[in-house]
């Protein structure tokens, strides 16, 4: 998906069997995607799941611990982690859950909304690097299958 070739050794390896596993192309193609998106976040003190879990704050849906666990598929202590240390540099705040006191939902600080609006400008820079090779309708047909995969009921 890059507008360059790969090197020779590459093509030859992606021209094997696995070259046609959906499983790793889908891997391969992640492993890319979170390679250069982290070049763009770490100018901004950020990582990959430290942009997402910033970006549903941002979103204004107030999600759980929880819901951020199932959603991103994480073991609940990792959520606390991230949640952690993005409150202890103001981007984010628990607050109570007004359908459920005993528990927290996440919500973006001011600080919070100008760093994700910061970020957002380098993940819409990689994501654009990362599918030049594609017109605007196979970009959008990527979008809707992977919408499909990622969010398929299972």
């Amino acid at each position: 998906m890059n507008t360059h070739n790969p090197p020779p050794r590459q093509q030859l390896l992606a021209r094997g069997t696995i070259g046609n596993d959906v499983s790793f192309l889908l891997a391969r193609a992640n492993a890319v995607s979170l390679s250069t998106a982290s070049a763009h976040l770490a100018e901004h003190g950020l990582r990959v799941r430290t942009y997402i879990v910033l970006s549903l704050a941002c979103d204004d849906v107030r999600p759980s611990q929880k819901e951020i666990a199932e959603f991103l598929r994480l073991d609940p202590s990792q959520v606390v982690t991230l949640i952690d240390e993005l409150q202890d540099r103001g981007l984010v705040d628990r607050v109570p859950d007004p359908r459920d006191r005993r528990s927290n939902v996440l919500v973006a600080t001011p600080a919070g909304r100008e760093a994700h609006a910061r970020a957002r400008v380098g993940v819409v820079h990689a994501e654009d690097h990362l599918l030049a090779a594609l017109s605007a309708d196979e970009r959008d047909t990527l979008a809707r299958l992977l919408r499909g995969l990622a969010f398929a009921a299972g």
